[in-house]
C-alpha cells in the first residue's frame, strides 16, 4: 500500500469542482476477461459528470447524499419504498432538517434529480449508494433483512460496468457474504463485470463544524478494482478518501468509531452516577479535566443513548464475535449501563417530586425533547421514548414538547404511547409539577424554563447558568 497526496481543481462546463485528496492507494491489478476496460470506461465518466449516481434508501444518510452528489454535477436518482418520501421529493420538499428544500428544488429544476419508488430505474445508474436501515431484531440480533432486500432488487437490473457502494452499517461480512451473492446470482462477476465496494457512513446530525464533503470517507472493496472504482467516485465529492484493505476493514471501523463513543459514554454515565452519591458536580469535573491539552477526550453524560449507531452498531459486532468464540465484554458492559440511564433519571425525578410532597402516580409531566440529540430532527432510539414508557407505567401525565419534531412519531415501536405535544409557555410550565429536560436544544430559553417551572429535573445540565433558580432544578 503506497500513499500519494494530491490537490485537484476539474473544469465542468462553467462549474468548477474543486478536490483535494490524501487517498490511500491499493494498486490495482488488471481485472480478468475485460475488465480493466470496463473498470477504464467507468472511471472517465466520473470527472466528467457523465456518469449517473442512484442512491437507495433516503433516510438520515442517503438524502443528505443525494444533495451531495446533485450539488457536484452529478444526475441523481433517489429511490425508496417510501412512496411519501417519492412524492415530496418531486414536490420540492425536504423531510429531514439538515437538506433544505431549496437544494430538492433547485436540483428538480435543473433536471439532476429523478425521484422514484420503481427500481427499474436503477439500471441507467453508473454507481448505486445502499443506504437502508440496519436495525436490531427484538432479541438484539443483526437484521440485515433490508441489505439482503436491497440486493435483490439491484441484482435484477443488474448491468456490466455498473459499482455497487454499500453504506448502511453492519457487521464485518456482511458486504462479502450478503450483498456479494445476491448481485452474482445472475451470472456476472465481480472485478469482472460490476464492482462492490463498503464505504461507511459518517453522518453527524447537527454537527455545523463538518459537512458530508468535509468528513473522510473510508473505503474498503470487494477486490482492487472495486475499491479504486469507489474511491474515485468519492474522491469527486468528497475532501480525502481514505483507501483500506478490504470491505471487512472498513466495516470494522465504523464499528469501532461507535463503539468507542458508546463505551466512553458509559464510563461518564456511570461516573455520574457515583459521583452524584459523593455530592460532586460530574459537569464541573469534566470541565477540568478537559482543560489537559493531551491525552483526554471530553464525553458527556445524558439520559441514555440515541440515534441509530451508537446504541445499535456495537452490537452488531458482539453478534458477529460470537461466531468466533469471543465475548465482547467492554461492549455488552457499556450497553447494560447505558440502557439503565432512563431508570436512573426515573429514579431522580420521582426524588425530586417526594422532595415537593408529590408522587410519580398522577403528576403533570412536561418532556422537552424528542431528538435524541441537541437541534436536530432526529427521534430514533431516543431515550425519550423509554422515559414515555416508564412515565406511563408510573401513572404520570405526560406531554411534551420539541420544536424539530412538532407531531409525535408514529414508528411502530413506540406509537403505543399516548402523548400530545404542547407549546412552551408560562401557562404549560407552571401547570407541569416538573419539568423533565431529555434535550437541549437551543431554542428553548432555560431562563423562562427555570422562572415559571416549579421543578426541573434535567439530564443535560442545559440549566447551567440558572444559578438563581437552583433551589428547584434537580440533576439527573
Amino acid at each position: 500500500m503506497t500513499r500519494k497526496d494530491t490537490t485537484e481543481t476539474r473544469e465542468h462546463g462553467a462549474a468548477e469542482y474543486p478536490r483535494r485528496e490524501n487517498v490511500a492507494v491499493i494498486e490495482a491489478p488488471a481485472a480478468a476477461g475485460g475488465g480493466e476496460d470496463i473498470l477504464e470506461t467507468l472511471l472517465r465518466k466520473f470527472p466528467t459528470r457523465d456518469a449517473r449516481v442512484a442512491v437507495m434508501g433516503l433516510g438520515y444518510v442517503g438524502l443528505p447524499l443525494v444533495r451531495l452528489f446533485a450539488s457536484k454535477g452529478f444526475r441523481v436518482i433517489a429511490a425508496d419504498i417510501d412512496q411519501s418520501k417519492i412524492e415530496q421529493l418531486n414536490r420540492g420538499r425536504s423531510y429531514i432538517k439538515s437538506v433544505p428544500s431549496s437544494a430538492i428544488a433547485k436540483h428538480l429544476a435543473n433536471k439532476q434529480l429523478l425521484a422514484t419508488s420503481d427500481f427499474r430505474n436503477l439500471a441507467s445508474a453508473d454507481a448505486i449508494f445502499v443506504c437502508v436501515p440496519t436495525p436490531l431484531t427484538v432479541e438484539g440480533k443483526p437484521d440485515v433483512s433490508s441489505i439482503r432486500q436491497t440486493a435483490k432488487a439491484i441484482g435484477a437490473t443488474l448491468r456490466r460496468g455498473q459499482l455497487i457502494i454499500l453504506e448502511s452499517t453492519s457487521y464485518p461480512g456482511t458486504t462479502r457474504e450478503i450483498m456479494l451473492p445476491e448481485l452474482e446470482r445472475r451470472g456476472l462477476k465481480c472485478g469482472k463485470d460490476f464492482f462492490l465496494a463498503f464505504s461507511p457512513e459518517r453522518e453527524d446530525p447537527g454537527n455545523k463544524d463538518f459537512t458530508i464533503e468535509q468528513i473522510p470517507k473510508v473505503v474498503g472493496g470487494i477486490d482492487a478494482p472495486s475499491c479504486r472504482a469507489a474511491a474515485a467516485l468519492y474522491g469527486e465529492a468528497v475532501t480525502k478518501v481514505v483507501v483500506v484493505s478490504s470491505c471487512e476493514a472498513a466495516e470494522a471501523a465504523k464499528l469501532l468509531e461507535n463503539i468507542y463513543r458508546c463505551v466512553n459514554i458509559a464510563l461518564v454515565n456511570e461516573l455520574k452516577m457515583c459521583f452524584d452519591r459523593m455530592d460532586i458536580d460530574v459537569w464541573e469535573v469534566i470541565g477540568a479535566a478537559a482543560t489537559k491539552p493531551f491525552g483526554f477526550q471530553a464525553f458527556y453524560p445524558g439520559p441514555g443513548l440515541g440515534g441509530h449507531c451508537i446504541p445499535i452498531d456495537p452490537f452488531y459486532l458482539s453478534w458477529k464475535a460470537r461466531e468466533f468464540q469471543f465475548n465482547t465484554r467492554f461492549i455488552d458492559l457499556a450497553g447494560e449501563l447505558n440502557t439503565q440511564m432512563p431508570y436512573y433519571v426515573m429514579s431522580k425525578l420521582d426524588e425530586g417530586l417526594r422532595g415537593q410532597g408529590k408522587k410519580l402516580a398522577g403528576s403533570r409531566i412536561l418532556m422537552l425533547g424528542l431528538a435524541y440529540k441537541k437541534d436536530i430532527d432526529d427521534p430514533r432510539e431516543s431515550p425519550a421514548f423509554k422515559m414515555l414508557e416508564l412515565l406511563e407505567q408510573k401513572g404520570a401525565l405526560v406531554v411534551y414538547n420539541d420544536p424539530n419534531i412538532p407531531k409525535y412519531p408514529s414508528a411502530d415501536h413506540y406509537k403505543h404511547l399516548k402523548v400530545s405535544s404542547v407549546a412552551v409557555t408560562e401557562e404549560t410550565l407552571a401547570a407541569a409539577d416538573a419539568v423533565l429536560i431529555v434535550t437541549n436544544h437551543s431554542d428553548y430559553d432555560y431562563e423562562m424554563i427555570a422562572r415559571h417551572a416549579p421543578l426541573i429535573v434535567d439530564t443535560r445540565n442545559a440549566c447551567a447558568a440558572q444559578t438563581r433558580w437552583r433551589e428547584k432544578i434537580v440533576r439527573a
